[in-house]
């Protein structure tokens, strides 16, 4: 019968938790690399602005930005790539010729579609041997880990 393992400390494993936060930065960064570079391509910010839009419908581009938990400037880049794929449209609402509504198009709801199902499927077949409580415990690690970032 095999020994069984040490219990890792808990400066280990949260060691181990860094680390893999900082893979899955690096993730994030190469798909945005391939995001750049491969047509039809979604980083994860074009795919939170698409699931933003196809939940909340038209949203002028500030509504979007705090959706998107990015800055106006980067939306508007971001919307600007959307809009060259044919996902987004703009307007200006009648009257106000500061303001510009992002609207999805029935492509870009298509993508998003996909995009999330595929995304699903990826989530289901990696994580299958975990349980809901397993899942629910990650889900609090990630949104930690969220704020421990905006707090540095």
């Amino acid at each position: 019968m095999p020994e069984p393992q040490p219990t890792p400390t808990r400066d280990h494993a949260l060691d181990q938790l860094a680390r893999a936060a900082y893979s899955l930065s690096a993730a994030d960064s190469r798909l945005r690399g391939r995001a750049t570079r491969t047509p039809g391509a979604l980083s994860l910010t074009h795919a939170r602005a698409l699931r933003v839009l196809a939940e909340t419908g038209p949203l002028p581009i500030g509504h979007l930005a705090a959706a998107t938990e990015t800055t106006g400037a980067a939306t508007t880049q971001l919307v600007n790539g959307l809009a060259a794929a044919g996902y987004v449209t703009r307007e200006r609402p009648a009257g106000d010729k500061r303001s510009v509504v992002v609207t999805l198009t029935d492509a870009g709801r298509h993508r998003h579609h996909e995009r999330q199902a595929a995304l699903t499927q990826a989530l289901d077949t990696a994580l299958a041997h975990h349980d809901a409580l397993a899942l629910d415990t990650a889900t609090d690690v990630l949104r930690q880990l969220a704020a421990i970032y905006d707090r540095l």
